[in-house]
This record gives structure tokens, C-alpha cells and sequence, in this order.
């Protein structure tokens, strides 16, 4: 596969304080790639690293073949950029930030730029000022897909958005993405919205990547189970997870267990603990529910 993105070793920091240890990710061509994890555990350092905005302190990022602090003005024209936030230049009209834009990118289609926006129903001499957030955000992804970039880097997309014009951003973006075999890594804090939508996810820890992997693959294989609450169970809570078990939650009347394991694995993991297995049942397990299991609540 032909990689689109490829970071290895990856460190930074800010001062004392390092943020970033040692990534090693790759995103191929084709497809929606998922740049997950808690707030503060290094997503948008490492976006910021990707659009050359930061130059890392260690390791290697390259973005389209080209070193990420470097990328040629011909190479940045093939990245459709949404970052932290939906639009600059919001005091022109509609018409004008389609101008306005144009010029910079060699294969821009106006007609997809009018598509998209031509269903908010809205004049072109309105301002962007004065428009919605759901509004503006449809305006900016029709710049971005006017673009017909090779790789878009979308940076919580979801950002001040009801969750009708999320969905309606979603089902846009994954029609284009379809139609064009575009490539997309994006982040987000409303993960339950992207089961079913991202191909691939990355998700980070602490700046470090704790998963790897199709979304699917994910779901197959990492489960959740359920445990009676007693004294002796209490243990997993307050020691944590270890070996096979990812995640441990107290929840009043049972404990829930992430693992990547099957239930006889766990039963004999329990069993080598010390703790009874009498009990141990696995339950259903949402991408949200997954997701909080792998990399805790707080």
C-alpha cells in the first residue's frame, strides 16, 4: 500500500513537560483513519506536526513522501486542512471565500463547491460572519472538497456542531471519500458517531498509541465483561488492569472488565489472580464503550 502518512519515533514536548513518546503509526492510501484518545493525550500536538506547524523534537513525520516541516507549496495543495475550527476569513461573503480560495489549488471544482453549499439555501453575498456554525461548517467542507485533495486532515470536525449537521458532515464526507478514494485522518471527541465510519484507528494514550488497527478488527477483539461486586473482586479495581486486562470499572453493583481476551482466557487469568470467575459474564460493547475500556474515564 502506498503510505500517505508514516511517523516513527515521534517525541516532542512543551518545556519539562513531554507530550509525545515515540510514535509509530502509519496511514495508507484509501480510506477514513480515526486519530483518537482523551483530551491532552497528544492528537492535535501530532496534527500540528503533520502540517508542519511544530517540527518534532525527535523521530521522523512524513506527509505525502515529503518531510512534514518541509512540505512543498505543491504538496500542501494536495492536503485539505480543517484545523481546530471551521473557517478563516469569515468577514466575506460566500462568493468571495469560493474566489478567494480558487486560485491556490490547481484542481478546484467550483461546481462541488456550489453543490454542497447551494443546499443551505442561502444567498451568495451572505457573509460568513453571519451564518450558523452548522452553516459555515458545510461552507468549509465544500472548500475542502473543492480542493479534490489526496489526503484530508480533518481536526475535530465536530467541534460546536449539533449532532444533525454532524451527521449530515459525516454522510457528506463518506460519500466524497467514496466517489474519490480520497484518504482522511481525522479526530474527534464525539467518538460514537464514528463507529461504523472510520476504516482504521489510531488511538493514544498518554502519548503513546495503545491501538493500531481496523475498526473492526477492534470491536472482534477486544470485549467487555462483567463481574459480580465483591471484597475480593474489589481488587481489580484498586489495583488496575494488567497482563490481558486492559481496563477495570467499578460500576456499584458489578465490576466491568476490558480485555482482549476470550472468556476462557479470562476466566483463567481471574482464576491465576486469585479471584473467583464464578460469575464472569460477557456482555455487549458499544465503539463508546470500547473506547472509555481502552483508555479509562479520567
Amino acid at each position: 500500500m502506498t503510505a500517505m502518512i508514516e511517523c516513527r519515533g515521534l517525541r516532542h514536548g512543551y518545556g519539562e513537560k513531554p507530550v509525545l513518546h515515540g510514535l509509530d503509526f502509519t496511514v495508507e492510501k484509501g480510506g477514513v483513519f480515526g486519530l483518537l484518545g482523551r483530551n491532552g493525550a497528544g492528537k492535535s500536538t501530532t496534527i500540528n506536526i503533520l502540517m508542519g506547524f511544530l517540527q518534532p523534537q525527535a523521530g521522523e513525520c512524513r506527509v505525502l513522501g515529503h518531510s512534514s516541516h518541509s512540505l512543498p507549496p505543491a504538496v500542501r495543495a494536495d492536503i485539505g486542512l480543517l484545523h481546530e475550527g471551521f473557517i478563516q476569513y469569515d468577514f466575506m461573503t460566500i462568493k468571495e471565500i469560493e474566489r478567494f480560495h480558487a486560485p491556490f489549488y490547481p484542481r478546484w471544482e467550483s461546481r462541488v463547491f456550489w453543490e454542497l453549499v447551494d443546499r443551505l439555501d442561502i444567498p451568495p453575498d451572505r457573509r460568513v460572519s453571519r451564518m450558523s456554525c452548522g452553516q459555515r461548517s458545510q461552507v468549509v467542507l465544500g472548500l475542502i472538497m473543492a480542493q479534490n485533495p489526496r489526503l484530508m486532515i480533518l481536526d475535530d470536525y465536530s467541534m460546536g456542531l449539533d449532532v444533525g449537521y454532524r451527521r449530515q458532515f459525516l454522510t457528506l464526507l463518506r460519500a466524497y471519500v467514496r466517489e474519490r478514494g480520497t484518504t482522511v485522518l481525522l479526530t474527534s471527541h464525539v467518538v460514537q458517531e464514528l463507529d461504523r465510519f472510520v476504516d482504521r484507528m489510531i488511538v493514544l494514550q498518554r502519548g503513546r498509541v495503545v491501538a493500531d488497527c481496523r475498526r473492526d478488527e477492534f470491536m472482534a477483539n477486544f470485549r467487555q465483561y462483567r463481574l459480580p461486586f465483591g471484597p475480593e473482586v474489589e481488587r481489580l479495581v484498586a489495583n488496575g488492569p494488567g497482563g490481558v486486562i486492559v481496563g477495570v470499572e467499578d460500576q456499584s453493583s458489578h465490576v466491568a472488565v476490558y480485555a482482549y481476551a476470550t472468556a476462557e482466557e479470562m476466566a483463567a487469568r481471574l482464576t491465576g489472580l486469585g479471584l473467583p470467575a464464578d460469575g464472569l459474564t460477557e456482555v455487549p460493547m458499544t465503539f463508546e464503550d470500547a473506547f472509555i475500556g481502552l483508555t479509562g474515564r479520567e
